[in-house]
């Protein structure tokens, strides 16, 4: 049976008791894996043994051996509550396996969540489960979390009182970020606030949102243009937190410095100009200021040094 994805959230955190198991099927792995620890969380329990009536299958596993599933579904744990059995990549050969467990389920066996990558209409583990009343179909797709998720993840993570204004920037952080990106952001947001009263401002949304890896590395490549080394193990320290290799900032180097030439011949004459003219007016922008700073450390002399293979004066 398919399920609606606008019902998505709302069906991982109370799953209808009529389904025995659900496939949750989508491209981005994050994304349903998500899901799948909602759903997961929500048969198990909060309790301290649910972990112990957890179970994990791979799919490759399954591929070779289908009958596992059906092993794993009747064994009898030795705590008591409902236990849940996790299949991950799927295969689509999983299908007549899954049929079986399905049409002799039992009170007292598990439940199964299985996940899967992007699964064509044709797919015998789709049809199944949107077929068969005992199973639901999810599919996951790129689509950001609306206002009412972020509502629910906002009071997971202990906050339940946030302006408004807050919680249309929190929204638009939504649209671009990658979704563990974002629950990291609510998760900091929220020790961020741990000891404050009131409710969360745009102020305190700002003070915890991350860098767009864009905006990082021009800040670091700023530093070290214009030799401001404290500076840097901070903005390294950014960069590596929000994933960003050695390769991209190489690549942004390598970009930067290449055309810091054409940046300067870019400037109004005056910028250029030997000091004591326009160039000392207070009402210089600071990116002319900047990129003056720059040309002066990285002359012509010096500057291809700082491009890979490449030596003074073309040796």
């Amino acid at each position: 049976m398919k399920i609606p994805p606008r019902e998505a959230a709302r069906f991982c955190a109370r799953p209808d008791p009529a389904f025995v198991a659900v496939l949750i099927h989508g491209a981005d792995g994050m994304r349903v894996a998500q899901r799948r620890q909602a759903l997961a969380a929500a048969w198990l329990g909060d309790d301290s043994e649910a972990d112990l009536r957890l179970t994990r299958l791979d799919g490759a596993d399954l591929r070779r051996d289908p009958a596992a599933l059906d092993e794993a579904v009747r064994a009898r744990g030795f705590f008591a509550g409902q236990r849940v059995v996790v299949v991950t990549e799927a295969p689509d050969t999983l299908a007549p396996a899954l049929k079986a467990v399905l049409d002799d389920w039992q009170d007292g066996d598990a439940r199964v969540v299985l996940t899967a990558g992007a699964l064509r209409p044709t797919s015998a583990l789709r049809k199944l489960a949107e077929g068969h009343r005992a199973c639901g179909a999810l599919a996951v797709y790129d689509d950001p979390p609306d206002r009412d998720e972020i509502a629910r993840m906002l009071a997971k993570a202990g906050l339940r009182d946030v302006t408004p204004e807050a919680m249309a920037d929190l929204t638009a952080l939504a649209q671009v970020l990658e979704p563990g990106d974002f629950a990291q952001t609510l998760e900091k947001l929220s020790l961020y606030r741990l000891d404050a009263t009131g409710p969360a401002t745009p102020a305190d949304v700002a003070a915890v949102a991350p860098l767009s890896w864009e905006a990082g590395i021009d800040a670091t490549l700023a530093a070290v243009a214009e030799g401001r080394v404290s500076d840097l193990p901070g903005l390294m320290s950014r960069l590596s937190a929000q994933g960003v290799n050695a390769v991209a900032l190489c690549i942004a180097a390598t970009r930067h410095f290449r055309t810091l030439p054409g940046q300067r011949a870019s400037l109004p004459r005056s910028a250029t100009s030997a000091p004591g003219r326009r160039w000392r007016n207070r009402r210089a922008t600071g990116r002319c200021r900047s990129l003056k700073r720059r040309w002066r450390r990285w002359s012509r002399p010096t500057l291809p040094c700082a491009r890979p293979g490449a030596r003074p004066n073309g040796r």
